[in-house]
């Protein structure tokens, strides 16, 4: 490959010239207009998101982990509760709940998926719970704490298997806050409805990031909450705004954590076109999977017959990530790791006292994976290319594996 071919990991910069009159246009409006925060604008792109969702409520918000945080502190959770999620996501995550007063609790996730695994969800409350019938309250036993909410990630922009985190959550009255940062349009087939669902639309609230990178990306920071719940909706609406119902009548302490309007009038003219986006990266993903179809010793993505990803990320596993991860940029080829530690060994979370070896699932995929070129402007001429400088590495791989000499005693 010519290094004028190179392959950016992520093309920011073909969309936004694509659409350039258009988001100029919605820029110019705000100028003139000098409506920077609030307004038509941001309610209009409220209400579109929202119909996309499938959900009833949209409040928008300065970033993913507000809005996360939001979501959580509307629908009830407060200080020194526990809420469970994820060790294989973004620091985000549990940085959300633990700003809003909680406790992370992790489990661990699907080898397949690198969602929650629903099974390990049931044994955290069966083995380290104990749930009172009388009050209808879960409680942590070796800390005493409450367990309020569970937070499943729809990682890589494919849902966790919702319809048995919800029957979980039913059982121990639990909230589920879904973090659909990664999840725009995503859908899941729920076996108890009988019909698909988008992301956003299946727990009590869900908090979405509009980052640049994103499947539907601002052009900053910015994010939203979706939900069902008119009061929760309310709640977020006073949070991002210093707690208040209407000017300088502050109902509770809040935050300064609105989306401008310039950035929602660019989400809303980029909306327009997600559906098509990703259309276009599950077609990407299909055509990745069938090139790379029996590589050795890689594995390709799982999307069960439930789901409909919409690939944000592409990622396979892979033993030697570095090695091959630099011989694919020494050829022009950008790949990016999401996440190479898992939180419960990183440094921040040392005080929660988890151990090397407490989720061995998370542990075991996060120095193999490996996230391909994936953007809906992304040609197959491209992936080919990247297909083939992989098939090429990993034969070469393996016939200096098969040369080591095996140690005799």
């Amino acid at each position: 490959m010519k290094q004028h071919d190179t392959i950016p990991f992520l093309d920011l910069v073909t969309p936004h010239v694509e659409l350039e009159a258009e988001l100029v246009a919605g820029f110019t409006a705000c100028l003139r207009s000098a409506h920077f925060i609030g307004g038509t604008v941001l309610e209009q792109f409220e209400q579109n998101f929202a119909r996309f969702c499938d959900a009833s409520f949209c409040v928008g918000v300065s970033n993913g982990t507000d809005a996360l945080r939001f979501a959580l502190m509307a629908a009830g959770v407060v200080a020194g509760e526990m809420v469970v999620t994820v060790a294989n996501t973004f620091i985000a995550t549990s940085e959300a709940i633990t700003q809003s007063g909680a406790v992370p609790a992790f489990v661990d996730v699907d080898e397949r998926t690198y969602n929650m695994d629903p099974a390990c969800l049931r044994e955290f409350i069966e083995d380290r719970c104990d749930f009172d019938l009388l009050s209808g309250r879960l409680i942590h036993i070796p800390s005493g704490r409450r367990v309020t909410a569970i937070v499943p990630v729809h990682l890589y922009g494919q849902m966790a298997d919702m319809d048995t985190i919800l029957e979980v959550a039913a059982k121990y009255g639990l909230l589920v806050i879904e973090d659909s940062c990664q999840g725009h349009g995503a859908r899941y087939y729920s076996e108890r409805d009988k019909k698909w669902h988008k992301a956003g639309s299946m727990g009590a609230a869900a908090a979405f990031s509009f980052y640049p990178g994103k499947n539907l990306g601002a052009c900053g920071e910015a994010g939203a909450v979706t939900t069902n719940d008119e009061s929760i909706a309310r709640k977020i609406r006073m949070l991002r705004e210093h707690g208040q119902s209407r000017k300088y009548h502050h109902e509770i302490e809040g935050y300064n954590g609105r989306l401008d309007t310039i950035q929602a009038g660019i989400l809303d003219t980029k909306l327009k076109h997600l559906a098509e986006w990703n259309d276009k990266r599950r077609k990407l993903a299909s055509n990745y999977s069938r090139l790379l179809d029996g590589a050795p010793e890689m594995v390709l993505p799982y999307e069960p017959e439930w789901s409909k990803a919409v690939y944000h990320l592409y990622v396979v596993r892979v033993a030697g990530r570095e090695a091959l991860q630099a011989e694919l940029a020494a050829s022009g080829i950008g790949t990016g790791i999401h996440y190479p530690i898992p939180l419960h060994l990183q440094k921040a979370y040392r005080r929660l006292g988890y151990s090397l070896g407490d989720f061995p699932v998370s542990e075991r995929v996060a120095p193999e994976i490996l996230s391909l070129p994936m953007f809906p402007q992304l040609t197959f001429e491209q992936q080919q290319q990247v297909a083939d400088k992989l098939l090429q590495s990993l034969d070469q791989a393996s016939k200096v594996s098969l040369r080591i000499p095996v140690p005799t005693r």
